[in-house]
This record gives structure tokens, sequence and C-alpha cells, in this order.
């Protein structure tokens, strides 16, 4: 039987569970609010692509959990475990059953290393590196750093994956990086993916596909990384031809940055929460669970077809917090997130194109007068000043941000092509 009852009980304490506790207590000073998460550290993962590239340290990109959440909200500092939705409960790993009126699901993505053979055993030396992992992710600047010459060759698995740009983006940034040591000629550049194309809206592949000509990378499409030896360089591939054909095909390397395969959380795949994919099951516009009315979900585990990033959970957490207070006080739940997302694409060490977009692909930028498709400075500095304060002190504090974005204001750039 459960042991504790909170009326809002979240399962997660990064971007979108901290984004919601801090923003339900902001609206409702008397709401009995709880948070299950295991870690103390907080990272802020847009950033890891800066630290890979030597702009931005690990330490400018981490807090303390407890300064993060409002101190009148619990903090249960363990891991959920399983989930009892008729029972309205959640077991945590130390056994204990907690209970709730509603519950919030959005606990991130899992990275899943062991998908690709011999990655977890090479990760960290040979010069394989990674930016999806506080672990690592400073591997990568060393590499860029001391590699000279040679093959550099950047991953990306099948989606999903936490912010589709970031396999690219690291890789801009080590090119750009070379370019400024005067070695750029000195390497070949490769990147592959499994994805059909360098970006999955094609409006921006187009233009990206220009940055990839300019730095003269080299794109190999529907290219599945499945093992890496790092002692002896070499990246096996998994081809896929244009008849749906397979075959495996062997690189050598002399740098590599891995993208892994990511996937729900284990423990949300065995849950009755999930659909068949394995994401929590909810309607992509109110994020109310499909079978579940007390339920919602938002962030990287939540069965919506939008980019997984910090930007989607920004629209999200407002969608899920207005809900919550609907049904606290029986009103009808409204279907608001369209699957706004964005995706700060670095092109070099000091221009970013911003990319935004919501369900289907639509392109639906924030700034009507500015072609989202051009590689800007002042988005640079977004990218490093501007969205982590955003981040840190306006949606983690449970400040409300709406910055309009529309369909409409991308038409004309449309017309232009």
């Amino acid at each position: 039987m459960p042991t504790t009852h909170h009326a809002i009980l979240i399962v997660g304490g990064g971007a979108a569970g901290v984004t919601i506790a801090n923003t339900l207590r902001r609206q409702n000073a008397k709401l009995d609010i709880a948070i299950i998460e295991p870690s103390e550290k907080h990272y802020y993962q847009p950033g890891f692509t800066i630290i890979g590239g030597g702009e931005y340290t690990l330490a400018q990109a981490t807090k303390n959990e407890a300064d993060l959440i409002n101190p009148t909200v619990i903090w249960i500092k363990d891991y959920a475990q399983s989930f009892q939705p008729d029972e309205n409960a959640v077991t945590l790993r130390s056994g204990e059953s907690i209970s709730y009126d509603y519950l919030v699901v959005c606990p991130g993505l899992q990275l899943d290393w062991d998908k690709v053979k011999g990655l977890k055993e090479t990760l960290g030396k040979n010069n394989v590196c990674s930016n999806y992992s506080p672990d690592t992710v400073e591997y990568t600047w060393e590499c860029i750093q001391n590699i000279q010459s040679g093959t550099a060759i950047f991953t990306q698995p099948p989606m999903p994956i936490k912010c589709a740009g970031a396999p690219q983006k690291i890789m801009y940034l080590a090119a750009d990086r070379f370019r400024q040591k005067g070695i750029l000629d000195k390497f070949k550049i490769e990147f592959y993916t499994a994805a059909p194309g360098i970006f999955g809206v094609p409006f921006f592949a187009k233009a990206l596909m220009k940055v990839v000509a300019e730095y003269g990378i080299k794109a190999n499409f529907t290219h599945n990384l499945v093992a890496i030896d790092g002692e002896s360089k070499t990246a096996t591939f998994e081809m896929t031809d244009s008849e749906g054909n397979k075959q495996q095909v062997s690189r050598q390397f002399d740098m590599i940055h891995v993208t892994p395969p990511q996937s729900a959380p284990d423990f949300i795949k065995q849950s009755p929460l999930a659909n068949a994919a394995g994401w929590v099951d909810v309607n992509e516009r109110s994020l109310q669970h499909n079978k579940y009315q007390n339920i919602f979900a938002l962030g990287d585990a939540a069965a919506t077809s939008n980019a997984k990033t910090a930007a989607a959970v920004r629209k999200q957490a407002h969608t899920v917090v207005a809900n919550l207070l609907n049904l606290i006080n029986n009103k009808p739940v409204k279907e608001s997130y369209d699957g706004y997302g964005s995706c700060p694409l670095t092109t070099s060490l000091n221009t970013v194109m911003l990319a935004e977009f919501s369900y289907g692909g639509k392109v639906t930028p924030s700034f009507p007068l500015l072609d989202p498709r051009k590689n800007r400075k002042i988005w640079w500095w977004g990218k490093t000043t501007g969205f982590p304060w955003l981040y840190w002190d306006f949606m983690l504090k449970g400040h409300s941000i709406d910055i309009p974005h529309q369909e409409s204001y991308a038409k004309r750039f449309m017309n232009e092509e």
C-alpha cells in the first residue's frame, strides 16, 4: 500500500519536471507537489554541443538540483521503478509506493550505448567521443584540439533522438576550428546518418547542404553505425540502398564523434503507460494520457512527433500546467500544443541557423523579418548567452515565456526559394 500521497507527482527533475513544478507553484501556492529525481546535478544539455566545440565549459552547464526546485516542492531523491495507474501509484526503486491525484511523467530518454557493438569499451579514448553525456562531452573538445589531420567521422542513429541537429552541429564546429587553425585541407570530414537526408525539414535541409559543401564535407545517408573498434580505428555501418537491401561497410577514422541510439527509458517501456514503441502514450496536442485522464507526459519520453528539444519543453509545459489546473478546477482539457520545437544549428564558431518548426515539418519562425535559413551572429549570442539565461532564470523558475511563432512568417521566404 502507498505510504505517501501527493496531489501532483512528477517523475523526472530535468528541464520538463522542474519547469512544471515551479510553474505550478507560481500559479498556486497551496498545491501539494512532489518530484521524483535521483540526480543531485542538473545539466543544461543544449550547451553540450558548444562544450564539445570548446566554446563553453561543463561547469557553466551544471547546477545543483537543490538550487532549482522551489523549496516548497517535495524532492524525492530516488528512482521511479514502476507505475500502477489503476491504483494511482508509483513504486520507487527503494520499494516505497507513492500515490497521487495527478501524475506528470517526464524522465527524459535513455542513451543506448550497448546498441553499437564495442562503443562502451572505447568511448572516451582512441579518439572516440560523444557530446551526449556529461561524462564524455569534454573528451570531444580534447579530440578536436589534439587532432591535426586525417579522417573525422560524425554519426547520427535512427530517429528519434535528442535534438536532431546536434550530431551535425559539432561537425561544423570542428570543421570551423580546423579552418581557423589553417588545417581544414588536411582533413577528410564525413557525416554518416541513418536518415535519408541531412535534416528532417526540407526547408532547412537545403540550406544545411550548402554548409556541408562549404566545408567540403561528404554526407553519407542511410548509414547506421552498428559497431566500432577503437584500437583499429574502424567503424562499421549498416547501409540501406534505394531498394531496401542492407549490407555492412567499414570505414577507417582518425577521430569519430558518435551519437548513440536512443529510446524511452526501460521502466517506461515496461509500464502500462507506454504505447507500442515504448513512449508514454499521450494525445500529442493536449499531452494528456490516452487512457488515464489524470496523467500527463511531456519532454523526451512523451509519444509526440515533435523535435525533442528544450524549446519544445518550454511550449509543452505551458499546455500541461494549464490542463492540470483545468482538471483540478473541473474545466475541459485543451489541445493547445502544436508540436513546436527549435533547433539552433551551430554552423560555425560564431553563427547559428535558428530552425523553428511544428508538427508536420511546418516552418514556424518567431521572428517575421528574419530569413530562418540564414546563418546569423545574433543567434550565436543566443546559443552561448541568451538561451542559457532564458533556461536557468526564466523557464526553470516557472516564468511564462511565450514568443509567438507562426507559419505565415515563413511564407515569403519559401516563395523566394
